[in-house]
């Protein structure tokens, strides 16, 4: 409770301290408007339904990232790291994966997608997926060697002992793969979307800072940074339940 009341004291201080100096013009309203002025745009922006599908194409295309990530990432966590070959050959690249800059691959996506929303959901899921591919395998490789021997005294198959040991057991590492998918999506959507999209909260950014229009541009970063805010809390909150629920039993 008290780390929660620091945080929101720090927050507030800073959101108050960057009004003042906006007010005062110490910070021209040119580079940064106040966070009051952010607000009221974004009221304004959201009542009015201007952006509607440019939100909604872009959270659709996040939920895509999100979801194939995931689903990708357990299984080919759970495959490596019960075949140990590959993943030694593959070890290197997990150390390194994120050195590469993955917008690069951007025109060749385009390339083999088209000018369609597959290329921005592509990046957000290369980005992603590394993440959930790591945490699982972190969780797995903590499993206790007395639930294994369990697993297989219970004559469980591979698959089996994955779905009703390793994967239940490794949970609150695979969460925190989840977490870092839900960011690491957000970040490679709405990026791409800088680039060539038409539509999208990506797209509408950039083409408010292009235009020096800062009330557009401001208002729906503050969109963004809540939206995230609002899932990742939506997320420690949960993650809390399950583990002390997890604590009981």
């Amino acid at each position: 409770m008290k780390v929660a009341l620091v945080r929101l004291v720090v927050i507030v201080g800073a959101v108050a301290l960057l009004e003042i100096l906006c007010r005062l013009g110490v910070i021209p309203n040119f580079t940064v408007i106040p966070p009051s002025a952010m607000a009221h745009s974004l009221w304004t922006i959201l009542a009015s339904g201007r952006f509607s599908h440019d939100i909604a194409a872009t959270l659709a295309n996040v939920g895509i990232a999100i979801a194939a990530a995931m689903i990708a990432g357990v299984v080919l966590g759970t495959a490596l790291q019960g075949w140990p070959a590959a993943r030694r050959t593959l070890d290197p690249l997990f150390a390194t994966y994120y050195a590469v800059p993955m917008y690069a691959f951007y025109p060749l996506l385009i390339v083999i997608f088209g000018m369609s929303d597959f290329p921005q959901i592509a990046i957000g899921f290369l980005l992603a997926v590394m993440a959930v591919i790591i945490n699982t395998l972190n969780g797995l490789d903590r499993v206790p060697a007395v639930l294994l021997k369990t697993a297989r005294v219970h004559l469980l198959g591979p698959l089996a002992a994955a779905w009703r040991v390793r994967l239940p057991y490794a949970a609150p590492y695979v969460f925190t793969g989840f977490k870092l998918a839900v960011a690491y999506s957000f970040i490679g959507v709405i990026g791409a979307e800088f680039i060539t999209s038409s539509r999208g909260i990506g797209y509408e950014i950039s083409f408010a800072y292009n235009n020096f229009d800062n009330a557009v541009m401001y208002a729906m970063i503050l969109f963004i940074l809540l939206l995230v805010i609002a899932v990742n809390m939506s997320l420690h909150a949960w993650e809390k339940r399950l583990l002390s629920r997890r604590r009981r039993a």
